[in-house]
């Protein structure tokens, strides 16, 4: 039984991590998309023009989705909390 509880436990971990790193991944892959497209057709070759865009969009992201980031982590921390009495006993 409480083996069967630190696998769900475990589980929605990793689904939490995926939820909270998807938004900001895909639009960093968009953007290196996007940059990489410019790049393809000005030929221009500077390595720090794919960096700098990435950071910067992917550092506005988080700032726009962290108020649903802290509900989504908040409510499955109290999630994981309320597991703990099946875990004791």
């Amino acid at each position: 039984m409480n083996q069967d509880i630190v696998i769900t436990l475990l589980q929605k971990m990793f689904v939490l991590v995926l939820e909270l790193s998807t938004p900001v991944l895909v639009v960093g892959v968009f953007v290196g998309l996007a940059v990489s497209i410019f790049q393809a057709i000005t030929q221009i070759q500077e390595s720090t023009l794919t960096i700098v865009p990435k950071i910067i969009i992917g550092v506005v992201t988080l700032i726009i989705l962290m108020p649903w980031m802290m509900d989504l982590t908040i409510s499955t921390v109290n999630e994981f909390f309320s597991m703990i009495p099946g875990l004791i006993s």
